[in-house]
Order: C-alpha cells, then structure tokens, then sequence
C-alpha cells in the first residue's frame, strides 16, 4: 500500500510501474506485430496472432489492475449483470468522464470478457508505445473533420461509417467487445452547458456510428452490454487517480435486449428508422442518467463482484 505517501510520490511510483509493465509486455507484442505484418489477413496464422495479440494486451492490462488493487487505496465496487463468456461478441455502451474510463473498464471486465477494442482518433496513432500496440489490436482509427473541411470536400462526411463498416465487418467470427463512448467526448459542466444536454449527468448520445456498429456486427452479437460508471467523490483525470486522489468508483453493466428491427434499417438513407433508433437510445440514455444518479447517492450499487 501506497497510503500515507505525498501524493506526487505516490503517483511517480504508479506511472513508473505502469510505465515498466506497459514495455515489459510491448516488446513480445510487437514481435507477434511484426509477424502480423507478413502475414495474409483472413488466413488461420492471422487468426492465432489475432488470439495471442489480444491475450498479450489483456495480461498487461490485469498487471495494471493488480498493482492498484495491492497499492492503492480506491475502492471499486462492481455489479455485473450478466454472465459473460471470454469467447463470446459483444457491444457495449458506456459514458465517458476521464482517462479512468479505461481503467476501470479493465477492472471490471478482467478476462470474463474478450479484450475490448473502441474508436480512436487517427492522431492517437502516433502516442509512444501504445499507438502500434492499438493498431496490432484492430483498433479502428478515425479521422475527425472539421465544418470546413465537410463544407469543401462533402464526401469525407461518409468516411467515418465506412470505416466503422470496415472494422466491424473484421471482427466477424472472432471473439471482441467493441466499447463505444457514445457521447463521443469526455463529460463536463462546460460542454453540457453549451449541447443544453436533456440528462443530468450525462451529454446527449451519439447514434450514427453505434447504428453502424449495430448493423455490421449483426445477429452474431451475443448481447448489448450497457455499462455505468459513476465516481461519487468527482471524476478526476488520471494523474490524480495515480496519485491516490480518486477514493471510490462505482460500476454497474448490465444486458439489454437489441430490437430486431435495429439490425435490418438504413440509418444513412431512412428517416424514420433513424428518428425511431435516436428515440430508442434517448431512452436507454434517460434510464443511464437515472441510474447513475442512484450510483451517486449513498446507497451505491446493489451488489459487488470482483475482476477473473
């Protein structure tokens, strides 16, 4: 236990550890990378790297998940609905408050699910280490455009879908747990201010590119996995948590039945299937906002499991 520490110190030494697992695991990752490289896509060989690639990553990430259990002082309570299976296929929704997002998807998942994958800006590409590490993991990358840039070049307003069509059309027929923050940028009073956001804890939902998902991935989704997670003393970035700030964490998933009607529709070409999915999804995100409200408050979740 770091407890009792200055703060700064307790942080150095978490970024330090994290900083020697992430290249102590990097390195046989980027071997099995390189073999990717040369290897046809779509061939068995691919598949086994595909497999070994994705337990590399997920033996890093519950490296990182023990050093905060046995060193840090957070208390993560964790209710998990439904049964997972490490092979199965899943979508899953979550709202986003900081870079401890990640982490405490880490924690809660452990390897009772598939190693998750989510979208990632293209610039993201380039961060040390992690950038290649993502792409060897099939991790999408999409390039944000500006009002201008749309304005001059309408045909980059498709390009995001056809990636997301693209990478979810690779995940067919291997286990994956695709994460979409579907408020498609971290939580703030400012910006919940500036959308006039409808929910209290909560930015308005994002629809277009999880429609997508929905419609690519298909029947062969096990399930939507719908996953709160609620910071009661505040959400802080993650120095902070490093450094011992971040004290409680509340996460709470559970399994939501999909229409059928919503794998069948034209999101891009049908008003009233994409009027009725916004409606469907304004009031998944109406039921999140009450939840976590609930989450916030001192009764907290209802039951608490721990990571595989």
């Amino acid at each position: 236990m770091l407890k009792g520490l200055p703060a700064p110190i307790h942080g150095a030494i978490m970024a330090l550890l994290l900083f020697v697992n992430t290249l102590f695991w990097v390195t046989p990752l980027y071997v099995l990378i390189l073999f990717k490289l040369l290897t046809p896509s779509g061939t068995a060989p691919r598949r086994a790297l595909d497999r070994a690639i994705a337990w590399l990553a997920q033996s890093w990430s519950m490296c990182n998940i023990m050093f905060s259990k046995v060193l840090m002082a957070v208390e993560v309570e964790v209710n998990i609905e439904p049964q997972l299976n490490p092979k199965g296929q899943y979508l899953v929704c979550c709202n986003h408050q900081t870079w401890n997002d990640i982490f405490m998807l880490m924690y809660a998942f452990g390897r009772r699910a598939p190693f998750f994958k989510f979208f990632l800006k293209q610039e993201l590409i380039w961060v040390p280490l992690l950038g290649l590490a993502w792409w060897g993991l099939d991790y999408p990358f999409m390039k944000r455009h500006s009002r201008q840039d749309l304005a001059k070049n309408p045909a980059l307003r498709g390009s995001d879908i056809e990636t997301t069509k693209r990478a979810c059309a690779r995940y067919k027929g291997q286990p994956v747990m695709i994460l979409n923050f579907l408020e498609g940028t971290r939580f703030t009073a400012e910006k919940h201010r500036r959308q006039k956001s409808p929910y209290t804890h909560l930015l308005k939902p994002k629809a277009g590119g999880f429609a997508f998902a929905l419609s690519a991935m298909g029947r062969n989704l096990d399930s939507l996995l719908d996953v709160t997670i609620a910071y009661p003393g505040g959400a802080q970035g993650f120095w902070p948590f490093l450094c011992g700030q971040v004290k409680q964490v509340r996460i709470d998933v559970r399994e939501l039945r999909i229409p059928d009607e919503w794998f069948e529709g034209d999101y891009e070409g049908s008003q009233p299937f994409r009027a009725g999915f916004q409606r469907w999804l304004a009031d998944l995100w109406h039921e999140k906002d009450a939840r976590m409200a609930h989450m916030l408050s001192a009764e907290g979740t209802s039951a608490t499991a721990k990571p595989d």
